[in-house]
């Protein structure tokens, strides 16, 4: 299996998916670590994917979304987008409503 279809796995079979620096319980970088908050106060259940452990994923994951920077939170497997789109997302409400209207359960009402 090539490292793209190991992402389009992962994006395809995981309802909300970030590929980041680090993991959920322990980020290595900033941005990562400001989805992570976020996505962990709306509460919304999602697999991390470390893309320091492998650099054919981290390479990867650029090719696969044509977007040049790490994180990269998927949903539904559709790109949403980088840190600085999800944090604007959230403080619009925007986040929460998009989980919402595909179905997917968070512990935060918007």
């Amino acid at each position: 299996m090539s490292v793209q279809d190991w992402i389009r796995n992962e994006v395809d079979t995981n309802d909300v998916v970030l590929f980041m620096k680090g993991t959920p319980t322990f980020p290595q970088c900033g941005f990562s670590g400001q989805v992570v908050q976020i996505l962990d106060y709306v509460g919304v259940p999602y697999k991390g994917v470390n893309v320091l452990a492998d650099d054919e994923v981290r390479q990867g994951i650029k090719e696969f979304s044509n977007w040049p920077t790490i994180p990269q939170l998927y949903v539904k497997g559709e790109f949403v987008g980088g840190c600085d789109i999800i944090r604007e997302m959230f403080q619009n409400q925007e986040l929460q409503s998009m989980l919402a209207e595909k179905g997917i359960e968070t512990s935060q009402t918007a």
